[in-house]
């Protein structure tokens, strides 16, 4: 158990698709130390979970959150718009779970990656309108499509930015979980061009990730997630139960080193 943490506690939750579901098991962990994040900041599915962590949603919740939700229902297909799911058709499921649809509404300060598809540039959004930022951090394309905010297109904030640590304040204790875990290839798995760029792209991702992960105090980055498909909804429970070993852990090791 934590006694007293005297400075302010940051939570940063990369991308990872299904593999981000391990954030959840890290929230667990920290309810049991009862370590309390002031500031949160996601991208993708990191956004999701910190957004519905800062909205005081308990564990059990937020992992019936993406149970429940229907990723590849028919109805969801997008016509007329890049992408094969609306991304927009989330809406309605994340709004009832969030209760609200303001940054101003959450027990956290939280920040919310995006990329802006126009100019190619990565923005935050960190105040006003909640779902749509959210929705836009996690359209991983060409999965799902862009998502529309102010006449301007959005999409996974994870293609510029996987776990943005810069946001949050320098002097706070820093809990990271990176769940882009690139798994090792052969020669054979890369043989045309778009293995290539994928691979390429992976790489870059997860390189940028590492450096700023290594300077969090406390971190989790489970090599077991590699076994976990990107979209596997099936390992939902595995991907839980991963992430809350893991920072159970990594939480005591630093409690340890500290004493």
């Amino acid at each position: 158990m934590v006694k007293e943490v005297l400075k302010q506690t940051a939570l940063i939750l990369s991308g990872g698709g299904i593999r981000g579901i391990a954030h959840v098991g890290l929230l667990k962990a920290m309810r049991e130390f009862e370590l309390q994040a002031d500031e949160v900041s996601g991208t993708s599915i990191g956004a999701l979970v910190g957004a519905l962590y800062s909205n005081g949603n308990p564990c059990e919740e937020i992992l019936n959150f993406f149970k429940e939700t229907p990723l590849f229902r028919p109805n969801n297909f997008a016509f007329n718009k890049a992408g094969l799911f609306d991304t927009d058709k989330y809406y309605k499921v994340l709004q009832s779970y969030l209760g609200h649809s303001s940054f101003e509404a959450l027990k956290s300060k939280l920040y919310v990656i995006a990329t802006e598809l126009g100019e190619g540039k990565e923005v935050v959004f960190k105040e006003g309108e909640l779902i749509r930022p959210l929705l836009a951090s996690a359209a991983l394309p060409p999965v799902f499509s862009p998502v529309e905010i102010d006449q301007k297109l959005y999409a996974d904030g994870g293609i510029l930015n996987n776990f943005p640590s810069e946001y949050v304040s320098k002097k706070s204790l820093k809990i990271g979980s990176n769940t882009t875990i690139i798994n090792p290839l052969e020669k054979k798995d890369i043989s045309n061009a778009i293995q290539l760029t994928t691979r390429v792209s992976s790489i870059m991702i997860h390189s940028s990730t590492a450096k700023k992960l290594n300077r969090c105090d406390i971190y989790i980055a489970p090599k077991e997630l590699r076994s976990i498909g990107l979209l596997d909804k099936t390992s939902i429970e595995k991907a839980y139960q991963i992430g809350y070993e893991h920072a159970c852990l990594a939480i005591e090791a630093y409690l340890n080193a500290a004493d």
